[in-house]
């Protein structure tokens, strides 16, 4: 199947086609008719399976169609992180490249101003995250009774942060009668359940299942203790064939504490979570997605905004204690069919964690024997 056969419009396509774009992926596929039939939907979707433009394609097309007016907003897209919204945004400039229609991010962490501008200007399409939306509505900058479509998009990590009273607010500001398109990585019952209170009669694609990873994804485990995970990972990163390497771990502080570990090590690298202001989270991610440095240290949270084609390693230095966390970490890498590899680090005390990973995604991981020394370290304690 091609673009062609779901009925998008030329504009849109000659896009598509310059972006070298050609094949749907199948949440593309299946979620787009959907949209553009004006109906509601619950898309479950593990990261990088192409979500965005399975919302921001046909919103283009619905808003073009019916020439909606270039001040008006009418489409509202809710987010959690300011890296997602910038994301967002810009899937939305790829794709309406020869459409008339506008489109903003809004996020708090940096001056109102030229969102302020930018909004007195017209936009047709919003892309925030709650706090700065909020923020905006109180001041009366914004107006949302024109909304004809709402997007919540990474439902499940905006509920973990803490938004769902700022969402509910912002819901009252919103025409009822409406599309709502809810997406999430992970559907369990009280996301389910908040789901099912705002969409009408929704639809429900599910691409697949939460607890899978995938097939292109060579996935491994070291055992190895916290005092030996330091020299276990520079031996690695040193040996790497790897353009660009994404590490994890739980904290923020434990992500600042392991760049000076890497640099004094000789390896360049750098961090990003929410205590860092935007412009360091934007200037770090650029200069990762440009190669000019090869490891990106990251917490959960922060990564949900990192998109990148090309990100053949993954590496757990600290094991998330919720199992389907593990899937979106190593989802980073093995993307749209591309080979990736995802290494983890299990000491003694996360053993639990990894048993209740591989309960979850169906198999034991394999485990890493190349090297030795570190092994009978391990081994010896």
């Amino acid at each position: 199947m091609n673009f062609d056969e779901l009925n998008i419009i030329p504009e849109i396509t000659k896009a598509l086609q310059k972006t070298g774009y050609t094949t749907p992926t199948e949440i593309q596929q299946r979620a787009i008719p959907i949209v553009l039939n004006k109906k509601d939907l619950i898309g479950c979707a593990q990261t990088g399976t192409g979500k965005t433009a399975s919302f921001a394609i046909p919103i283009l097309q619905l808003l073009h169609q019916k020439k909606v007016d270039k001040k008006q907003i009418s489409a509202l897209v809710l987010t959690p992180t300011r890296e997602l919204a910038l994301q967002i945004d810009e899937n939305f400039k790829t794709y309406s490249q020869f459409l008339s229609l506008s489109h903003l991010a809004i996020f708090g962490g940096v001056p109102q101003g030229a969102q302020v501008t930018a909004l007195k200007k017209g936009v047709n399409i919003l892309i925030a995250t709650p706090g700065r939306l909020l923020d905006f509505i109180n001041q009366g900058i914004i107006n949302l009774q024109n909304i004809e479509i709402l997007v919540l998009d990474e439902a499940d990590r905006m509920l973990d942060m803490g938004f769902v009273h700022d969402v509910k607010k912002i819901l009252t500001k919103i025409p009822k009668k409406r599309q709502t398109l809810f997406f999430s990585a992970t559907m369990p019952p009280e996301i389910r359940s908040f789901a099912q209170s705002l969409l009408y009669r929704p639809e429900e694609v599910n691409v697949t299942p939460v607890s899978s990873t995938a097939e292109t994804v060579k996935q491994s485990v070291y055992f190895v203790e916290k005092d030996q995970k330091v020299e276990l990972l520079t031996d690695l990163l040193k040996n790497s064939t790897s353009i660009r390497t994404l590490i994890f771990t739980r904290t923020k502080y434990g992500a600042d504490k392991l760049v000076k570990k890497l640099i004094k090590a000789g390896i360049p690298s750098a961090a990003i979570h929410g205590d860092k202001s935007q412009n360091t989270r934007q200037r770090v991610l650029d200069d990762f997605k440009n190669s000019r440095i090869g490891v990106l240290i990251a917490t959960d949270i922060a990564a949900r905004g990192i998109d990148i084609d090309e990100l053949p390693q993954v590496i757990n230095y600290e094991l998330p204690n919720v199992p389907e966390t593990y899937v979106h970490r190593i989802g980073r890498t093995g993307r749209a069919g591309a080979a990736g590899s995802a290494i983890s680090f299990c000491d003694t005390d996360s053993k639990k964690d990894l048993k209740n990973i591989e309960k979850l995604i169906g198999f034991r991981i394999p485990v890493r024997k190349d090297q030795p020394e570190l092994e009978l370290k391990t081994k010896k304690q």
